[in-house]
This record gives structure tokens, C-alpha cells and sequence, in this order.
């Protein structure tokens, strides 16, 4: 009896240990799969469900935070930014923010300046943070990079600021003017030479308003919704003919070239021509002939009376396709390394009191560099001072045309079919070939 009743308390006391022992293994077990691992805060799981798919989608750089300021899920621009290294919210002022949305659940915004990585400029990269609570644990951070708006913005004022100042340059002269004119109505003499100046006051503003509907066009339209082949011949002597009086004036000889021209011969001193013809561009005539004019506009006006301007043009042949190069020589005044960098903005000048004696508005340039762009093309300059200057003005070749030829409406020797049979040219002959500077 008694030896049954040992065996019963033992097994009853085994019975007990087991079950303590299972119930310490299952809360042990409970409390360990309860507890977050290293790698479940990086994981998609404890996002609220659709808020991973949302951020795929946001164009703002995202990332969210847990409680320890880890980094639950962060989008590839939050990496490309810098934002996000190591884990971490990198930029303090953002994990500032973000800690204290956390402990008082309001949303917060704020516009930071941060250093560019890796670049080695000064210039910052502008951004805007707005952080907000994502239910009981997280904090969404979300950053909108404003670098570009920002430098847009700038152009906008500074080109608003030159326009105003432009313009009212030769409104208030016009005005001033007047007043003398009305003063001086007693003297005809003093009254012809302001009305004279007025006149010239009067088409510099007509040309800074025109120019102005130009580089408005160039930026806004699309050149390849009007395109056409444009025979580089007549576009080169469209140019001259724009710029001859002011040539003429000062004694510039202007000589183009286009195509392969043979050197000099030595005995001889003249060069021989080809076929010039089969040179032709895609796009949009009338933007180019205004970007080719501007350029030899500005050869003409900034090159010393008694020189010599030349307009060269050739095929280039390159692996992506052929282009045409348009090289505009001048023997002027030169352009400095410094002015080189920014000759293509709008209204610099490199010579503001040459430009005001020209008439010149420094839209030309810009306009050329738009033309170029929209038409897949570039402009480029060589230049060193007291030596002149080369624009070359590259552009793709309209290679279809030429082997279209006749279905385009050209004839086996380059004429425009329909023209009269004693048209052997399409523009008045110009003298020799200039030299085209390196």
C-alpha cells in the first residue's frame, strides 16, 4: 500500500513537472515570436497594408521610421539623395523632425539645403521635408527635391529683371527725346538730329521685342512639327544678304564657302567650287536662317572695319550619322575664357557698351543655342582675343533627302526643279573661300 502510494505521488509530481516545464517552453516560445529581430524592422510586415504600394509609386523620395529610428523602408531616390546611409536617417534636422512628430503626432514641414555628395561643388542640393505619423509606430517621411524649380525660378526673375531694364532703357529715352524735340521746336536743325536719335531708339526697341517673340517661339514651339529640307546654301546666303548693308558700311568682306572648296593654287591665287547644293538640314526654315543671321550679324558687328568674315560649311561624317557643320569666322575683338562660359545666356553681353552702339539686344546668341538644341543639334564656339572668333553651328543632315533627290523636287545638278533654265545659282556668287580659323 504504501509503495503504490509512493509510486502515485511520484508520477504525480512528475505529471506537474512536465507541465510546468511545457508551459515555461510555450510562453518562452510566445515571447520569442513576439519579439522583434534584427531583420524584421526592414521588412515590408509591419507596414500597414497598401502603404509599400503607395510609396512605389509617390514621385517624392520616401522613408519610414520605427520607434528606434531605423529605417523600415526607404525608396531608391532617399538612397540617390544621400538620405539614407548605413540604416539610418542621415540628415539630422529630418530625424529631429521625425522624432518629434512621433512623440506629438503632428505634421511638419520644413525646406533644408544640403551638400551634394560626391560632386566636389559648392552648390547645395534644395529639398523640402514633410513628416507625418503612419499609424501607432512609424513616422513617413517624405522629401521633394526642389534644386530645379529653384534654378528655374532664378532664370525667370533674373530674365523678368533684364527685360524690364532693357526696355525701359529706350522707353525712357524715347521719352526724354521728346521732351527735347518739344523744347527745340523753334530750332529745326536741333529738332532733326533728336528725331534722328529717336528713330534709332525707336528700332532698337522694335528689335528687342521682336527678338523677344523669337526666343519665346524657339522655346515654346516644336521645329519638327513645320520641318522641311533646307538647301545649306540658301540659308548661308539668306544670312549674307541680312548683314550686307552693315558690312558694306564698314568695309568687312564677307566670302562663303559651302561644301569641299580645293586650296588656293599658287600660280593662279583662286580656289575652285563644287557642286554646293547638296548640303541640306531638317527643320524648321525659318529658324534657321534667323540662328545662322544671328551669327553673322554678330561677326559683322563685332569685327573691326577693313576685315574679313567667312562662312564655311561642310559635311561631317560621324558614327551616329552625318551633320553639317556651319562655321562663322570672324577677325574681331576675341571672346575671354570667363565671357565664353556665359556668351549663351540671355542678354549677356561681352561688350555692353559695343552691343548699345550695335543695337544689339544679347538674345542673338541665346536664340542660336535654342535653335540648335530643338533641332538635335549644338552650337560651339573657339575664340581667343585679339585673334576673332568661330561659331560652329552643327546640326544633323537631312541624309534622306539626298537620296531622294528628284522626289524631293531636286534635279541630277542640284537645281529646284521648275526653275527657269538660266537659274545656275541660288544666290549672287561670293568671292573666294575665307580661312576658317582653328
Amino acid at each position: 500500500m504504501d509503495v503504490n502510494a509512493a509510486v502515485a505521488a511520484a508520477a504525480a509530481i512528475a505529471g506537474v513537472c512536465t507541465g510546468v516545464i511545457a508551459m515555461l517552453a510555450f510562453r518562452w516560445s510566445e515571447r520569442d515570436q513576439k519579439r522583434p529581430t534584427r531583420t524584421s524592422l526592414h521588412t515590408d510586415a509591419v507596414l500597414p497594408p497598401g502603404v509599400d504600394t503607395v510609396l512605389s509609386v509617390l514621385r517624392s523620395s520616401a522613408v519610414v521610421l520605427d520607434e528606434a529610428d531605423s529605417v523600415v523602408k526607404a525608396s531608391s531616390a532617399a538612397y540617390a539623395l544621400g538620405l539614407v546611409r548605413g540604416g539610418k536617417l542621415a540628415v539630422e534636422p529630418m530625424l529631429q523632425m521625425a522624432r518629434d512628430t512621433r512623440r506629438d503626432g503632428e505634421i511638419r514641414q520644413v525646406e533644408l539645403d544640403l551638400p551634394r555628395r560626391g560632386t566636389g561643388r559648392g552648390d547645395a542640393l534644395a529639398v523640402s521635408a514633410r513628416v507625418a505619423p503612419l499609424g501607432s509606430r512609424l513616422v513617413l517621411l517624405l522629401v521633394e527635391d526642389l534644386t530645379e524649380a529653384r534654378r528655374i525660378e532664378a532664370v525667370r526673375r533674373d530674365f523678368v529683371a533684364n527685360v524690364s531694364h532693357e526696355l525701359k532703357t529706350p522707353v525712357g529715352a524715347l521719352s526724354l527725346l521728346s521732351e527735347a524735340v518739344m523744347d527745340a521746336a523753334d530750332d529745326p536743325e536741333a529738332v532733326e538730329r533728336f528725331a534722328g536719335r529717336m528713330q534709332n531708339e525707336a528700332t532698337r526697341l522694335t528689335n528687342l521685342v521682336q527678338e523677344l517673340i523669337d526666343l519665346s517661339r524657339v522655346q515654346n514651339d516644336d521645329p519638327l512639327e513645320d520641318a522641311e529640307p533646307v538647301r545649306v546654301d540658301e540659308l548661308v546666303a539668306e544670312a549674307i544678304d541680312r548683314c550686307r548693308h552693315q558690312a558694306g558700311t564698314k568695309q568687312i568682306t564677307m566670302a562663303a564657302t559651302v561644301g569641299s572648296a580645293a586650296a588656293p593654287s599658287a600660280d593662279s591665287g583662286t580656289g575652285s567650287r563644287t557642286a554646293v547644293s547638296d548640303l541640306h538640314v531638317w527643320g524648321n526654315r525659318g529658324q534657321l536662317a534667323a540662328a545662322l543671321g544671328n551669327l553673322v550679324e554678330n561677326a559683322v558687328n563685332y569685327s573691326p572695319a577693313r576685315t574679313r568674315v567667312g562662312i564655311a560649311a561642310r559635311r561631317v561624317t560621324a558614327p551616329g550619322g552625318d551633320h553639317i557643320e556651319v562655321a562663322v569666322t570672324d577677325q574681331g575683338i576675341g571672346i575671354s575664357d570667363k565671357d565664353k562660359e556665359r556668351i549663351f545666356e540671355r542678354f549677356y553681353r561681352v561688350d555692353p557698351a559695343r552691343s548699345r552702339a550695335t543695337g544689339g539686344t544679347g538674345l542673338g546668341l541665346a536664340i542660336v543655342k535654342h535653335v540648335a538644341a530643338s533641332h538635335g543639334g549644338e552650337v560651339t564656339v573657339w575664340s581667343s582675343e585679339g585673334q576673332g572668333s568661330t561659331f560652329t553651328l552643327r546640326l544633323p543632315e537631312a541624309g534622306a533627302t539626298r537620296d531622294r533627290g528628284a522626289g524631293q523636287g531636286l534635279s541630277a545638278n542640284g537645281a529646284h526643279q521648275g526653275a527657269r533654265p538660266d537659274d545656275t545659282t541660288a544666290y549672287e556668287p561670293i568671292p573666294a573661300a575665307p580661312e576658317v580659323l582653328p
